[in-house]
């Protein structure tokens, strides 16, 4: 008699398997999604690292920096100018997402130049609640910095003493007389680079440079442009609720004071309480008390405090229609992400139009 082999049972689910790792296409298919997979893992590594150390992108949402910058400019950010922060809290990249209460230890990376005054800077809106890093990005010029005596008179910002540079780009707001019985036209004046803000009868207010100004008062139909200060006495401030700006009326007219930086001794009253008070309590986190002139700091009675930070003092070129240092005061260092670069591209939003003339130019 002749023995039959053994023979193992087939595997049908090995038998699968064997024939999948032999099929040509699927090993093609795999190695095509595995090299998918590695590009963007490395490309979303890159764009964080790029993100964080380099360059940053950003939009311009309203009419602040007009002239200078238009409304639906995008601008790229160089954070390599004044030095890169590392990464302040644990959060989700390109989001908004963060997880609360955790703060990373954080430095900054030297940069190759130091802010300068009246660059365009790009910082972290400082009274914010939320930690430096997440908090809302705002876009000014820098028109103070550390240790600058800063004070407003008829709009006329006066640094250590001398009025301030003009740049051909900054608005104000004017008062606009037309002559009698004649009213101006809302299309020349918006073709001419103003804007109306208010009118009655033969008088209005405008929005416009130095240069529209100028030109529009030499209309037939004009009798007189002049720029529309708020007297020393009328109080816009009060009702903001912002620490720094109680103690002064308008953003017209500001006594002097001066801007802080680290080591600058300050010596603490009541009348200078408003001007200093966010940063020993905010940005500095001392615990303070006052009563009158008598200060108590962490504790200890005393009116005087050394700072320990740069401080610097930011505003809008549209000086009329910013909200800016002069509401809410200082801008500490550390909230600085970078300087303004370049625009990359903008959109005219009422014409439904790019600006082409505007894409690529420099920002001064």
């Amino acid at each position: 008699m002749s023995k039959k082999k053994d023979r193992k049972p087939t595997d049908p689910v090995r038998k699968s398997r064997d024939k999948s790792k032999d099929n040509p296409e699927n090993a093609t298919a795999k190695h095509w999604a595995r090299e998918w997979l590695d590009a963007l893992v490395w490309a979303a590594i890159a764009a964080i690292i790029l993100r964080t150390f380099f360059f940053g992108a950003y939009r311009i949402p309203t009419p602040s920096m007009e002239q200078t910058l238009m409304t639906g400019d995008f601008l790229i950010v160089t954070k390599l100018a004044y030095g890169p922060r590392t990464p302040m809290t644990l959060s989700v990249p390109f989001t908004d997402i963060y997880t609360p209460g955790v703060d990373i230890p954080w430095f900054r990376i030297p940069g190759y130049s130091e802010i300068k005054r009246d660059d365009i800077v790009v910082f972290n809106y400082p009274i914010d609640v939320a930690p430096i890093s997440v908090k809302t990005n705002y876009i000014k010029r820098a028109v103070g910095m550390p240790g600058d005596q800063i004070r407003i008179s008829d709009k006329v910002l006066y640094v250590n003493g001398e009025p301030s540079e003009m740049f051909e780009t900054l608005m104000f707001n004017h008062r606009v007389q037309s002559r009698e019985r004649i009213r101006l036209s809302p299309s020349k004046v918006r073709e001419a680079g103003a804007s109306i803000l208010q009118s009655n009868n033969n008088t209005y207010i405008m929005n416009m440079t130095k240069a529209v100004a100028e030109e529009m008062s030499n209309w037939p139909e004009i009798a007189s442009v002049e720029k529309f200060v708020l007297p020393e006495s009328y109080d816009s401030f009060s009702h903001r609720g912002f620490n720094f700006s109680r103690g002064f009326r308008n953003h017209d007219n500001m006594d002097e004071f001066v801007i802080p930086y680290a080591g600058m001794e300050l010596e603490l009253t009541s009348e200078n309480w408003h001007v200093y008070q966010d940063l020993l309590e905010r940005y500095e986190r001392n615990s303070v008390t006052r009563e009158g002139d008598a200060f108590t700091i962490n504790g200890e009675v005393t009116n005087r405090y050394t700072v320990q930070k740069d401080y610097y003092f930011m505003m809008g070129d549209n000086r009329d229609d910013s909200e800016d240092s002069r509401y809410w005061g200082f801008v500490p260092d550390d909230h600085v992400v970078g300087k303004a670069g370049i625009i990359y591209f903008s959109w005219n939003s009422e014409r439904y139009l790019p600006r082409f003339e505007r894409i690529f130019n420099l920002i001064h």
